[in-house]
């Protein structure tokens, strides 16, 4: 390890982030990313998600269904950002968890006509922080973050635009 790079918790090395954000600041285009996945059939109701080097697995016994993924999304993300920016103010994580659950109905999914909407109607979840030397100001600042800049949150309390292309072959 870089001995100029501290690592307050858990492998977070501070100082490259804390770079990162510097260079964002003179330069937000730095902060932009576009992002493509590929999700293949793999049979069942399993599919194979591929992006760039990195696979992984939804649905089918023993993987996590992309309803459930969708929620665990929300909390892995919060929980990177969490102790992200506990280590930028220098607060030891002893432990973090976040409980998430949602709500939704599957009729449409189903192809069942005049049925709700398929996805979550609501989604409520709870941080489990224990950072003994956290001040009630700094607990306040990460509260704030979950609640403004979460971009699994942010994603979740907005319409997205989203554009179908359906290409049989």
């Amino acid at each position: 390890m870089n001995p100029k790079v501290s690592v307050i918790n858990k492998g977070i090395e501070v100082e490259p982030l804390l770079a990162f954000r510097d260079a964002v600041k003179l330069d937000p285009s730095k902060a932009d990313r576009n992002l493509t996945l590929i999700a293949e059939w793999v049979g069942g109701d399993q599919s194979r998600i591929r992006f760039r080097d990195v696979e992984t697995y939804l649905g089918g016994k023993g993987y996590l269904n992309p309803m459930q993924m969708f929620l665990a999304c929300l909390a892995a993300c919060d929980v990177d950002m969490l102790t992200m920016h506990a280590s930028f103010l220098g607060l030891k994580v002893e432990s973090l968890s976040i409980e998430v659950s949602g709500h939704y109905n599957v009729q449409s999914y189903l192809g069942l006509e005049g049925a709700p909407g398929p996805g979550y109607d609501h989604v409520a979840y709870t941080v489990r922080l224990k950072a003994p030397d956290a001040t009630s100001e700094q607990i306040k600042h990460l509260i704030s973050l979950c609640e403004r800049s979460s971009p699994i949150g942010d994603s979740f309390s907005r319409a997205i635009p989203m554009k179908l292309e359906f290409v049989t072959k």
